[in-house]
């Protein structure tokens, strides 16, 4: 089994160090089957060699990919990242490979599936939480804001019993719903906070929040990694 881990250049260089990459360990991957991967390595990436591939958090989408310009200041895009995860999705997505993705990971997804999102949620929106957990002083790994889950009988839904806290460290959101996408939770004041595959689909499951930060005090958020390990491994396993 191999599993590409995306994510920013800054967040490459902390290697095995990474929370993401840590959340998979405690799920059950092994390091050898962790592969960190930015943009700087699409010359040698290779889709066709991954068993699953988890979309990090970072950077903002360039608006330009769905169809707008850039609105705000607080906008900080990296064009090259946007390419080079497009293509990765695309290439999961024909190979029917297990996809998550986490807070970044569910706008990019969302945009690729032809959505929109908030640029900014406190100037285009009326969010009436802190979403951005961090300017209020909290810690990453602090729970600050609860999700209701409004589809039962989807992914997340499995794993959280009605609802959850979760930490919220995003400026941006979820808009337009991407045709193909599903909502399967909000937060308390409305925003989609996780999507999955409208049609079947082995495991696409995106959030909003980052559990990878809460997988030590947390069953349901360390679920979220147990689940996206098993279905890559056994889609490894079904391809050998």
């Amino acid at each position: 089994m191999r599993i590409a881990l995306s994510v920013s250049e800054k967040e490459k260089a902390r290697g095995v160090e990474s929370p993401y990459f840590q959340a998979l360990l405690a799920a059950g991957a092994e390091e050898s089957e962790i592969q960190l991967v930015s943009a700087s390595d699409a010359p040698r990436t290779h889709p066709e060699d991954y068993d699953g591939i988890l979309f990090a958090g970072g950077e903002d989408v360039d608006p330009s990919f769905y169809g707008e310009e850039k609105q705000h200041d607080s906008v900080h895009d990296h064009r090259p990242r946007d390419e080079f995860e497009f293509s990765l999705l695309n290439a999961a997505l024909a190979r029917r490979a297990p996809i998550l993705g986490i807070c970044r990971g569910v706008q990019m997804i969302n945009v690729g599936f032809g959505g929109t999102l908030y640029q900014d949620m406190k100037e285009d929106a009326e969010p009436q939480v802190e979403h951005r957990q961090t300017d209020a002083g909290k810690s990453r790994q602090e729970a600050t804001h609860s999700v209701l889950v409004t589809d039962t009988e989807s992914n997340l839904g499995a794993i959280v019993q009605g609802a959850c806290r979760v930490n919220s460290l995003h400026h941006q959101a979820v808009k337009r719903i991407g045709r193909g996408l599903k909502v399967t939770a909000r937060s308390e004041d409305g925003f989609v906070e996780a999507v999955e595959s409208a049609g079947e689909y082995p495991f696409l499951m995106a959030v909003q929040w980052h559990p990878e930060e809460m997988v030590n005090g947390s069953a349901e958020q360390r679920e979220i990694f147990v689940r996206f390990v098993a279905k890559c491994r056994g889609g490894s396993a079904g391809r050998e």
